[in-house]
């Protein structure tokens, strides 16, 4: 009786014994469902059209409820190194306590940034790798903290406060907080992609209105005048340029012409070299000397850019009457003058690039256009384009080109030269501004 009695006792204890551990699985089975609807539902909102603050707030709601927490939050870190490296974009707490919100201090932060790894701490007071006392970390009892990491790189922090079951958080909630911070992490970098994008497109439009602009800027077609057949033409290195020429009808028959070349390329050498075009058209349209022009160019220069910036200009002014250009070099390259019955001229006189001191002496000069003379002034982007294996275009090439084609009109002429230039840098992009104005006298 007895030892049957001790075998109904020990198939009862299996039977209790069975059904704990069934329901210790039951509890397991059920908590790696609710996790994987979680996650589900993460992986469904990170792949929605919500707003990335929508989504991270839908994050930090389901790891409070979920983990029992009284708060969470989400902290993005900056790019920019600043003094507080962390900036939070979403909280979220527990309706049922009136808690004021809770906030890593610098010495979480950083053991975060240093570590990049959970961290796990149920009695806050007591943990010797963070003081207390009366800091931002005073009210709070336990903390679990994820790193978002997307591809190498750290993103933010996902942290919950406070547990409210007495054990504490848990390492299965470390290991369920570590996976949707690495989910919720390509959020934060969609967000920051799509941010880059959105400027990309934004500063596309604005290069695109600065060409419209730049281009507008340029003469829209070659000037007439009796007996000379006229034409320029600029191409930017980039969307807009530092490269500029000009037409100015001065007199019945007189024109005034230049070709500039601004230091720096891009938009900040655009907006110089619209500046530089109004005050050089300012100054020829009031009707004073090339020399005074180019004076008052080089003091406004001077006085309203930095060190650094400066412009070439080659200023001509054609009388068409008595066959005679004046011009001023200010730094230039020396413009190439053809002549069938000489070698061709080098148009030097003038001085330094304008900005590079507030007052500077210009020499004008001027020469004598004989019927069939022609002129080619160009930037440096001509003479320097180089091929493959570094070898510039180079003056003498130029020279010979321009000799070589004398019978092209000046329209034609520039082509011809664009065209050289191009097959001689082949598949080498372009790195400078080109620009070029032929003056031809006609026979």
């Amino acid at each position: 009786m007895g030892m049957e009695k001790q075998g109904q006792n020990s198939e009862v204890q299996k039977l209790r014994d069975d059904n704990r551990q069934l329901s210790r699985e039951n509890l397991r089975l059920q908590r790696a469902v609710e996790e994987l609807g979680i996650l589900n539902e993460i992986a469904v909102a990170i792949n929605s059209t919500l707003a990335v603050e929508k989504i991270l707030d839908l994050i930090t709601q389901r790891c409070v409820h979920h983990l029992g927490a009284e708060q969470g939050a989400v902290l993005l870190l900056e790019e920019q190194k600043t003094a507080r490296p962390f900036q939070t974009i979403c909280r979220v707490g527990d309706t049922s306590h009136q808690r004021l919100p809770f906030r890593l201090d610098d010495q979480l932060t950083g053991w975060m940034l240093k570590h990049r790894a959970p961290l796990l701490i149920n009695d806050m007071g007591n943990d010797r790798r963070f003081a207390t006392g009366e800091g931002d970390l005073f009210s709070i009892l336990s903390l679990l903290c994820a790193p978002m990491v997307c591809k190498g790189r750290m993103t933010g922090l996902l942290v919950v406060f406070n547990k409210k079951a007495e054990a504490g958080f848990s390492a299965d909630d470390q290991r369920l907080l570590a996976i949707i911070a690495s989910e919720s992490s390509q959020v934060i970098e969609n967000a920051r992609l799509a941010d880059k994008e959105k400027t990309l497109l934004h500063m596309q439009e604005e290069l695109r209105l600065a060409y419209e602009i730049q281009y507008n800027l340029l003469p829209s077609e070659p000037p007439r005048l009796a007996g000379y057949d006229i034409a320029g033409k600029s191409i930017p290195a980039k969307e807009v340029g530092g490269d500029y020429f000009d037409f100015l009808t001065v007199g019945e028959n007189s024109l005034a012409f230049c070709l500039g070349d601004v230091s720096g390329k891009g938009l900040p050498a655009a907006l110089l070299m619209a500046n530089l075009q109004a005050a050089v058209r300012s100054q020829a349209m009031s009707g004073t000397s090339l020399t005074s022009c180019l004076e008052r160019a080089n003091a406004l220069l001077f006085r309203n850019t930095s060190a650094e910036k400066f412009a070439t200009l080659f200023f001509g002014c054609l009388d068409a009457a008595g066959h005679v250009l004046h011009y001023c070099n200010a730094g230039h390259n020396h413009p190439f003058l053809f002549s069938d019955q000489a070698e061709p001229r080098r148009l030097s006189a003038g001085g330094l690039a304008l900005g590079c001191l507030e007052s500077f002496p210009y020499e004008e000069s001027s020469v004598e256009l004989n019927p069939g003379d022609w002129l080619v002034v160009f930037s440096d982007g001509i003479s320097e384009a180089v091929d493959g294996g570094d070898e510039e275009f180079g003056e003498a090439r130029l020279r010979e080109l321009a000799a070589a084609n004398r019978d092209l009109s000046a329209a034609e002429l520039i082509e011809k030269i664009l065209q050289s230039v191009g097959a001689h840098a082949g598949e080498r992009p372009q790195h400078d501004d080109m620009t070029l104005v032929v003056v031809k006298r006609e026979k």
